[in-house]
């Protein structure tokens, strides 16, 4: 399974640690993309954990996580506006 997991993070007195820590939990399931997104590939039950433990660090009246899901990465067409990503990303093309 693909994943795109993007997040929102409420920076009130509490909020860095919370991103921080979410942050450092994406970053051990997926690929750090930019600024609060992360995409890759992930097993069903990889991602039931990563949801698990992001349900145990946000706090549901602050903060939010979407998580897009696809089958393939395949059928996903990326485009950028802005700064170029190519480069730095060329291993998602």
């Amino acid at each position: 399974m693909y994943i795109i997991l993007v997040y929102d993070i409420s920076l009130d007195e509490k909020g860095s640690r919370v991103l921080n820590r979410i942050f450092k939990l994406c970053k051990k399931y997926l690929t750090h993309v930019q600024k609060s997104v992360f995409e890759g590939e992930i097993t069903p039950a990889k991602l039931k954990e990563l949801e698990l433990q992001l349900s145990d660090l946000i706090r549901d009246d602050l903060d939010s996580v979407v998580i897009f899901k696809n089958t393939n990465k395949r059928w996903l067409e990326k485009s950028y506006l802005g700064i170029s990503l190519e480069d730095e990303l060329s291993n998602f093309f």
